[in-house]
């Protein structure tokens, strides 16, 4: 386990990424979980862990209860997670045990215990806090390494946790799933300047979050309620660092004229003049794309009711012409079959009028033997 702040920062630079697969089995296993209680679940991580970077691509869920008025009592079955973990090298050898999830929203007194035991399985593992009912905007992990915590005062050693950034990274196929997911969630008529303007505002609002909770620590320790962590304090150092200068004031030896500049607006320098006018240009490119994109969906539309117009009158064109000539057939076979009654009719007649014929003969005939 590190001791060092070498070693700390070390383990604080480690890119974690968790992958959306993850988080799906997580927040379907709390769902699973008794709904009553809302307890916290905890589940076991899977992936890569090569000292630098952390994979995080697959996890299960384990067995787990806890006392919730008292910290120290829990139990979880690590019968279950041996013989799960055998299963998983079976099936995947690439993918080895690295650490523990939990529902969090936040850490716990037994974490540190609980990470103890998962020290069987692998010498450094990995804590990711799945928060699985989000109520603020932004990335809902945050993942922990347990480090030894040397003291300012020289006395005994403890254990702690230590705070690593993590994202959330899917692969080609994963993306294509997630998609799939969402094609019922998505509003597809929402163009993509809004949709960019929406990611940023999410962006900003996480940026504020993180903003408040540095804010919150520092006074904390301004107030002595947290220890120094030079660990910590470096680090902001360096953000510090790479923030811009964006006041660019006129040089001026006095600060009462400066303070006047500044008041009313002219401490902006030339830097803070040319980003806004590339940040106006952006937008302005990004309006008339968009604009654009609009009209030529328009175009689109009006030229496929145009061509399902066309297609129904065809259609209806040719419907009367099938009719037309069914109707012309039906007059034709009407025709035939009146010309075919008449003809049969005078042959009738002729015949009679020839058995008439022949009866008035054969009368005569008889009359005239009679009078002979």
């Amino acid at each position: 386990m590190p001791t060092t702040t070498v070693d700390t920062l070390s383990i604080v630079t480690r890119n974690v990424s968790v992958a959306p697969l993850v988080l799906l089995s997580a927040a379907d296993h709390y769902g699973r979980a008794d709904k009553g209680a809302r307890k916290r679940v905890v589940g076991v991580l899977l992936g890569q862990n090569d000292g630098k970077n952390v994979r995080v691509s697959n996890s299960f869920a384990v067995p787990f209860e806890e006392d919730e008025k008292n910290p120290a009592v829990w139990f979880l079955d690590h019968n279950y997670v041996e013989s799960m973990n055998d299963m998983f090298k079976k099936v995947n050898a690439r993918e080895k045990l690295i650490g523990w999830y939990h529902s969090g929203p936040k850490l716990r007194a037994s974490d540190l215990e609980i990470n103890e035991l998962f020290k069987r399985y692998t010498p450094n593992p990995l804590l990711v806090i799945i928060d699985v009912q989000p109520k603020e905007v932004g990335v809902p992990t945050d993942a922990y390494f347990a480090v030894e915590e040397i003291k300012d005062d020289g006395t005994t050693t403890s254990k702690t946790f230590v705070h690593t950034p993590s994202v959330i990274e899917a692969e080609e196929a994963e993306e294509i799933g997630v998609e799939h997911l969402l094609r019922d969630i998505r509003d597809v008529a929402v163009g993509t300047l809004s949709t960019r303007i929406t990611s940023q505002l999410q962006s900003l609002q996480g940026l504020h979050l993180r903003l408040r909770d540095i804010g919150t620590y520092l006074q904390k320790v301004i107030d002595k309620e947290l220890p120094v962590n030079h660990a910590i304090l470096g680090n902001l150092q360096d953000v510090f660092n790479l923030l811009p200068n964006l006041s660019n004031p006129t040089a001026s030896t006095s600060t009462e004229l400066q303070g006047m500049r500044e008041s009313e607006g002219g401490g902006s320098g030339e830097l803070a003049r040319a980003m806004s006018v590339k940040t106006n240009d952006q937008l302005m490119a990004i309006y008339l794309s968009s604009l654009i994109r609009a009209i030529t969906a328009f175009h689109d539309l009006i030229e496929n009711k145009i061509q399902n117009r066309q297609q129904q009158e065809e259609k209806e064109g040719k419907k009367a012409e099938d009719e037309r000539e069914r109707e012309k057939e039906k007059e034709g076979k009407k025709s035939a079959n009146g010309e075919a009654n008449g003809v049969n009719g005078v042959s009738k007649e002729g015949g009679k009028e020839e058995e008439k014929e022949k009866k008035n003969g054969a009368k005569g005939k008889e009359s005239g033997k009679k009078g002979s």
